[in-house]
């Protein structure tokens, strides 16, 4: 079945979003080989072992994909490689490898009169030949399944060990996510005396590095709550309706664990304006989503839903009902405090001296989390590439993170431009309130 082209461009939209993410880009590049489009797919391999170049799983899917196009001597390298690095031996033929996604399965033979007469209800039977991956490098391609063959393994509710104590600053968020979601569950008899339920969702939104999917798991371990995070790969399915059911699976797990925070994270990917859409694939997810959260045929009592998205413009107004994810708070940058408590934990295990923190916190307005991290270790490489060259380590000092401030500009300001027209020019109901007030602030108006 050929895999459906909103699907391919959900995933494509979300590796681009997350250009580190290995195993989302392997299931792409399987999806593509099945669309019949794998000088793509080879693409996407090769992005991978460019970062990994003994990564099994993407060494198989590449040869696969060059065998596609036509490229044998490349497929050959690329299968050598991975017999070399330990993967099984490939198949004789022209079929080298299993396709994507699929394992070799065996000729048939005739049955053995002598086993049990119902072979399916013994040991399990290996998938295939090859020695399972390791947990890293196993990316989740699964086959279409009847209703009664369920997983109920493939999502897991954590129990983070964080808390909003270790959020640096955000003061403003944690008073809002206090209001909403942490007295409520702390204040049962108050919550009983005003009628205050404990379904709901709460939209996180702002520029991309600012730890929204942080502030979600400290908000988990500030409940005592499971917490179960929601990537596009977790739902999305090549098979049709596939994708619906993992949808209610993973609803039913947050379910079970109830209290539960359920994270999605890139909402505008999985829930993006029917609108925009194509194909019906798309909308029919976003269907189910809504019929999960609205609790038609279950009780959300105890299912926090939070959601991130760095567009939330492009989310389906649909889900920003009431009952849904009816509140909006705006993550911005770092303010002082938190910034200097993010160059002291990034720092926190190099070598430094007489490092004036204050002064680093108060030259780096508008940078995000990722910023910062970005600028500690650009800083570390000066302080080393200098160590290198005279033999001799040194500390890492202020001149270091100086030359690495000239380098490095906050990235957010992009986020800034495209948000400001949707504050101006969409703000209906005044959901862009808090992000107008901020650019006013700010002087980006």
């Amino acid at each position: 079945m050929t895999p459906d082209p909103s699907i391919i461009a959900a995933l494509s939209a979300a590796v681009q979003a997350d250009a580190e993410n290995i195993p989302l880009r392997l299931h792409l590049a399987g999806l593509l080989i099945a669309a019949g489009r794998p000088a793509e797919a080879l693409e996407q391999c090769a992005s991978v072992l460019g970062r990994q170049p003994d990564h099994l799983e993407a060494l198989r899917v590449a040869a696969e994909a060059a065998d596609a196009v036509g490229d044998r001597p490349r497929a050959e390298g690329y299968r050598r490689l991975y017999t070399a690095l330990g993967g099984s031996a490939p198949p004789p033929g022209d079929a080298p490898f299993p396709p994507a996604g699929r394992a070799a399965v065996p000729p048939p033979s005739l049955p053995d009169l002598s086993a049990s007469p119902f072979p399916e209800l013994d040991s399990d039977i290996p998938f295939s030949g090859e020695p399972p991956p390791d947990e890293s490098d196993r990316v989740k391609l699964r086959q279409g399944r009847g209703d009664g063959d369920k997983d109920d393994t493939m999502w897991e509710a954590e129990k983070p060990d964080i808390t909003l104590a270790d959020v640096a600053g955000m003061d403003e968020v944690k008073r809002r996510l206090n209001v909403a979601f942490l007295a409520p569950m702390k204040n049962p008899e108050m919550r009983k005396m005003y009628g205050k339920s404990l379904r709901g969702g709460l939209l996180l939104y702002g520029p991309p590095g600012c730890g929204k999917t942080f502030i979600a798991r400290a908000t988990a371990g500030e409940l005592g709550a499971r917490f179960v995070s929601v990537g596009l790969s977790d739902v999305l399915d090549m098979y049709l309706g596939q994708s619906e059911r993992n949808l209610h699976e993973i609803f039913e797990t947050a379910r079970r664990n109830r209290p539960c925070v359920l994270f999605f994270d890139e909402i505008d990917a999985l829930g993006r304006k029917r609108s925009l859409m194509r194909e019906s694939a798309g909308r029919d997810v976003v269907n189910q989503l809504l019929a999960e959260m609205d609790t038609v045929g279950a009780d959300n009592e105890g299912v926090f839903v939070l959601a991130a998205t760095n567009h939330p413009w492009d989310v389906d107004t649909a889900l920003r009902r009431p009952g849904r994810l009816d509140r909006t708070l705006l993550v911005l940058p770092p303010d002082a405090p938190a910034r200097e408590a993010m160059l002291r934990y990034h720092s926190r295990e190099r070598p430094l001296e007489n490092i004036d923190w204050n002064w680093l916190a108060g030259r780096t307005e508008h940078y995000s989390g990722a910023d910062l991290a970005h600028l500690c270790e650009s800083a570390a490489e000066t302080a080393m590439e200098e160590s290198l060259q005279r033999g001799r380590a040194r500390p890492i000092g202020m001149n270091d993170f100086k030359k690495a401030l000239k380098e490095i500009r906050p990235s957010v300001r992009p986020w800034f431009d495209t948000a400001r027209n949707y504050a101006l020019f969409a703000n209906e109901g005044g959901v862009y309130d808090d992000l107008l007030n901020y650019l006013r602030a700010q002087r980006l108006l």
